[in-house]
């Protein structure tokens, strides 16, 4: 699994102009699920997205993680992530978990997200969505699991 993380001050997802997910300080993250993923990427990857130490401490260095800063965790869905970009001009999905695979791992991570922290938000899988967000930094990280 990967996820595309921006530090932000504020980030939300709208669905057909109904804003589905929203938070304020703190991480907004895209993710996106490979072929050969399991609950055991999706615990790995909610484990880096908790303590991943990318908001300064009092001497403006990258020390703290988002429960430090107690800060909210959008998950957004994204199975461009997965795409292969290496050769040619268009991009290839061969990698991409099939979308019921993506579909189970994504909701898997965002239930274990939203029984380990209180302040998760996500948009809707497979949704066409709207994001907004003011990346504070910026700062933008691909974890990968």
């Amino acid at each position: 699994m990967k996820a595309l993380i921006q530090r932000v001050r504020r980030a939300s997802v709208t669905v057909d102009e109904r804003t589905v997910g929203a938070i304020d300080h703190g991480l907004l993250a895209l993710v996106g699920v490979e072929k050969g993923d399991d609950e055991a990427a999706a615990e790995r990857l909610l484990h880096k997205l908790l303590r991943y130490r990318v908001f300064s401490d009092e001497a403006g260095k990258m020390n703290l993680d988002l429960q430090q800063v107690e800060g909210g965790l959008l998950l957004v869905s994204q199975f461009t992530l997965a795409a292969d970009t290496r050769k040619g001009l268009r991009p290839s999905f061969s990698s991409a978990a099939p979308p019921a695979d993506g579909e189970r791992l994504f909701h898997y991570l965002l239930d274990r997200a939203q029984a380990t922290w209180p302040r998760v938000e996500s948009g809707e899988f497979a949704a066409n969505m709207q994001v907004e967000l003011i990346n504070d930094g910026p700062v933008t990280f691909l974890l990968e699991s």
